[in-house]
């Protein structure tokens, strides 16, 4: 049975990552452009142009099929139901029981199958190099996350976000050495999945080096703001992905609300440092050749695979 705290913090997960994943994606380009000496661009910026391009009308190549017209909707969908999923407030959600890591990393498998496709459908050259690289990304960055989710599992002895959030934050303080491998790991999965530096650059429009934006190039109005805010929700998803994880202190319990409201003001100071950390690391790092791709990501797997191991090894009695 559904509880009224349950339906509350499954509630108030969706407005907030409706709401807070624009922001974060404008608090990371503020912290990019003042670690680098540059004129900031407001925060409120993603809104604005979501705003603009809700407003614009839809311009669509003739030889556009269903496909392409329905894969913002979707990939929008797949991106709001990873953020359901994940408990970014309480662990009482009603998405949990019927949803895993393993379900989650078929939401955000499916989104990439519907983006690649779509960049395909029109026939341009840019959008199949993008489709292509986007797959190539996913094929060696979803081995990588499983051993990181089999490396939490393990630790809680089930593959439900919300359990390994009640075993890691709501007991005993336990030092697991295996998640500094698999933080690690997940903070390379994550820069490749959401397109940002050192494998891909969000801001440039380079024809041979861009990924992401080689998909989208052929949308616009209110298909391409579904699709930026879907890429703002994925940042936002990876983020308290990771908070869930590797720092789950703060989220409540079940049939806590108090506890629920107090989550909120920590959950936005853990998103502001992490967007202060992500912004620092795409600052101190450059953009890679296409061709190392493989090389870093197979670095991620390798670190999965050491967690996974010592979770085996060394952690067994723990």
């Amino acid at each position: 049975m559904i509880s009224i705290s349950g339906l509350l913090g499954q509630l108030f997960a969706i407005a907030l990552a409706l709401v807070l994943a624009p922001l974060l994606t404008g608090w990371v380009n503020q912290c990019r452009a003042v670690l680098q000496s540059r004129s900031a661009p407001p925060l409120l910026q993603p809104y604005f142009m979501l705003h603009k391009l809700f407003r614009k009308d839809v311009v669509m190549a003739h030889s556009a099929s269903s496909l392409f017209r329905t894969a913002p909707f979707v990939i929008f969908g797949c991106m709001l139901l990873a953020c359901a999923i994940i408990p970014s407030l309480s662990t009482d959600l009603p998405f949990a029981p019927a949803a895993d890591m393993l379900a989650l990393v078929g939401v955000f498998g499916l989104a990439r199958i519907f983006i690649s496709l779509a960049a395909m459908d029109i026939g341009t050259s840019f959008g199949s190099l993008g489709g292509r690289r986007e797959m190539l990304i996913g094929f060696l960055a979803e081995p990588a996350l499983l051993m990181v989710i089999f490396t939490t599992a393990m630790i809680s002895q089930s593959t439900s976000v919300a359990t390994i959030v009640e075993t890691l934050a709501h007991r005993d303080f336990i030092i697991y050495p295996s998640l500094a491998f698999a933080g690690i790991a997940f903070t390379m999965i994550s820069l490749a999945e959401n397109a940002r530096v050192p494998v891909d650059n969000p801001a440039t429009h380079l024809e041979l080096t861009m990924i992401h934006e080689a998909m989208i190039l052929e949308y616009s109005g209110r298909h391409l703001a579904l699709i930026e805010w879907a890429a703002s929700l994925k940042l936002y998803a990876y983020s308290c992905l990771g908070l869930a994880l590797f720092f789950p202190w703060g989220i409540a319990e079940k049939d806590n609300f108090l506890g629920l409201i107090g989550a909120i003001p920590l959950l936005l100071l853990k998103l502001g440092i992490g967007g202060f950390v992500l912004a620092l690391i795409e600052t101190v790092n450059a953009k890679m050749r296409i061709f190392r791709a493989p090389e870093f990501l197979g670095t991620a797997f390798l670190l999965a695979v050491l967690g996974l191991l010592v979770r085996l090894l060394l952690e067994t009695r723990v």
